[in-house]
């Protein structure tokens, strides 16, 4: 039946879908903030949920979460009027009439929304839904989550982990203006092994924290979070601690990606770290000098969303030797990846479902990634559910990289195991 899809990279099935009801309710994310979770039925009467996420280190060109602003609930933070806009207008819209497609569903409701951030209805509103009728047409079409997401012409691919075990940043109550330090098991032979490794050495970074003095307390994704404000100290930490576990630190075994969101730390283009101001130019000839000296393969938000020139010119000085991934910079939005493309910054992008609000335009901007050579990485936030929706979708995109944050909480590694069940269910087609 896979077969007979058509539409936007095949997500669409041949009967189409008829929802009968849509409802949401206010929940707690991982960091105890509130968040959505959505349920659609169907008129066969089978029930589809997603949970939304939210993030903590955010672009200024996000899709717009609604938050509802009263101070006497969760500190203004309650999403009930996004609740009430799933159950209202969103409901009323989704049992009007049988939709094609997936990308027929999301249209429908961005045009409902009507502004260009979805800040009318809420983004975790809408991303909630098309995340749960994503399944919905997935099972509609008979077709598992981790092929249906993918392009019709594409054959799905296990993700390399990448796994957060050090915060810093706004992840953290400690000094390390880094946000995220993450290893990377580039040549894990599967997907089982590659979170066998990060188990493994995750396990020997906590024993080698506790023996030179410091606390093992957790950031916001299962990270520790020591007391360390130097970013080089924190790259001679991670590197004894992959060697230490008995794995190879580089690209042949386990390798470091690093996440500075140097948004977070940047002013008028000058960045403060570890006490230092620091301007453009330095900042990469920083992060230069800590390629040469540890095994770090990719950068994320190297340079701040503001600092455009800034990011060309360190594409140009590190874009052959690793990989610049853009995060506040490009906000998963497909028309700024493709001006980014063509302007020769950066040479991948970080994909997060709720920063552009749908299913349907966040594989829009995967099909921007593999249009123009471009990586892509496939992310959470630091406010998570258990939903493992994430880890069908790196599979089906085949982009090759998923971070889902530390091999510990279980937000975390519902995504993670999600995937070595998806690798397990492969193996027996």
């Amino acid at each position: 039946m896979s077969g007979d899809r058509a539409g936007l990279d095949g997500r669409s099935c041949v009967m189409g879908v008829r929802f009968v009801s849509a409802t949401a309710n206010e929940v707690l994310d991982s960091r105890s903030r509130p968040t959505l979770a959505v349920h659609l039925l169907t008129a066969e009467g089978r029930g589809f949920s997603a949970g939304v996420p939210s993030g903590a280190s955010t672009g200024s060109r996000e899709a717009v979460e609604l938050r509802d602003g009263d101070d006497a609930r969760y500190g203004g933070q309650g999403v009930l009027g996004a609740v009430r806009n799933v159950n209202e207008p969103i409901a009323e819209l989704l049992t009007s009439r049988v939709f094609e497609s997936l990308e027929d569903l999301d249209r429908a409701m961005i045009e409902l929304d009507g502004t260009d951030d979805k800040s009318s209805l809420g983004a975790n509103a809408i991303v909630g839904v098309s995340m749960a009728a994503a399944r919905a047409f997935a099972a509609a079409d008979g077709t598992p989550l981790w092929r249906f997401l993918g392009p019709a012409d594409g054959e799905p691919r296990m993700p390399v982990p990448h796994f957060n075990v050090l915060n810093g940043g706004v992840h953290a109550a400690n000094d390390l203006d880094f946000q995220e330090f993450m290893i990377a098991p580039l040549g894990a032979p599967s997907a089982a092994e590659a979170v066998r490794a990060g188990s493994e050495i995750y396990g020997h970074l906590k024993s080698l924290l506790r023996e030179r003095g410091h606390e093992v307390g957790l950031g916001d994704e299962g990270g520790f979070a020591p007391e360390i404000a130097d970013p080089a100290d924190v790259l001679q930490l991670v590197a004894d601690a992959i060697e230490g576990a008995g794995y190879t630190a580089g690209r042949d075994g386990v390798a470091i990606a690093l996440d500075p969101a140097s948004s977070e730390f940047e002013k008028d283009c000058v960045y403060r770290v570890a006490g230092r101001d620091r301007s453009s130019d330095e900042m990469i000839d920083y992060y230069a000098e800590l390629v040469d000296r540890f095994p770090i393969w990719s950068i994320e938000d190297g340079l701040s969303e503001r600092d455009r020139d800034g990011w060309r010119r360190l594409t140009e000085r590190l874009g052959e030797r690793v990989q610049l991934v853009g995060d506040d910079l490009f906000v998963t939005n497909p028309a700024i990846v493709r001006d980014a493309i063509a302007d020769g910054i950066a040479n991948a992008a970080l994909i997060k479902v709720n920063q552009i609000g749908t299913v349907t335009e966040t594989l829009e901007t995967l099909a921007v990634c593999r249009e123009g050579d471009y990586a892509a990485m496939v992310s959470h936030r630091s406010g998570e559910s258990d939903d493992s929706f994430i880890a069908d979708l790196a599979v089906a995109s085949a982009c090759g990289q998923i971070k889902s944050g530390a091999p510990a909480r279980g937000e975390r590694i519902a995504k993670y195991n999600r995937l070595v069940e998806i690798e397990a269910l492969r193996a027996r087609e």
